[in-house]
């Protein structure tokens, strides 16, 4: 893969920048995929759990695994654990198997001693940064072999419980008049609310009016 790959020219017009971080989990996703034996998730096949957090270096790793894996937050199939690791675990809901693949610290530590992670530690914003600055390990990145990335565990056979069926029933809130899922109901007062509605109703914080009452002010 190079810089001219349909795969990494989408992710970039996604992901919004350059960066060493996201070109590296697009191929950890991908490396993930070739393991398992599976193509990219088009409804909810597979799920992925990104070990990234908020606020640290290297998050749009998170924007590659989507992108590869097809995982969206659109989806609900990608799920953040906040261990601050550069690791993915992808499930394949058809086979109930799952791989993890691990970013080498070595490759880490090469973006972390580059001059594009130099700029970033003096605040200078990602989009601002001479993209010469990250060519190359944009460049090796997307070309090296997946050996040299990342440690791909073995994959495992695991328990998977059973599907959450997907609801389509809605309601309107009596309070602040908006649309809510069904299961998401709550009952205040004889009324059925949303949960921000009724969450500000228990900490006594204020609380919409009903939308018949503003109507008729």
């Amino acid at each position: 893969m190079d810089t001219q790959s349909e795969l990494y020219r989408a992710a970039l017009l996604m992901h919004g920048h350059r960066c060493p971080a996201m070109p590296l989990g697009l191929r950890a996703g991908l490396a993930a995929l070739e393991a398992l034996g599976v193509e990219r998730s088009r409804n909810g096949e597979l799920r992925a759990l990104v070990e990234i957090d908020r606020s640290h270096c290297g998050t749009c790793f998170a924007d590659g695994i989507q992108m590869s894996t097809g995982c969206t937050f659109g989806k609900g199939n990608i799920d953040r654990l906040g261990y601050g690791k550069f690791a993915v675990t992808v499930i394949d809901h058809r086979s109930a198997r799952s791989v993890r693949v691990v970013a080498r610290p070595e490759v880490i530590q090469r973006s972390q001693e580059s001059e594009f992670i130099a700029e970033r530690r003096k605040g200078v914003p990602a989009c601002q940064i001479d993209p010469r600055l990250s060519e190359d390990l944009i460049r090796r990145t997307l070309s090296d072999p997946t050996g040299s990335l990342f440690s791909v565990e073995p994959v495992r056979q695991i328990e998977l419980p059973p599907p959450e069926p997907h609801a389509f029933d809605t309601f309107i809130c009596d309070l602040c008049g908006e649309t809510v899922v069904t299961r998401y109901a709550r009952e205040r007062e004889g009324r059925t609310v949303c949960i921000p509605c009724a969450e500000a109703a228990a900490q006594g914080k204020p609380v919409p009016l009903p939308v018949e009452q503003e109507a008729s002010q």
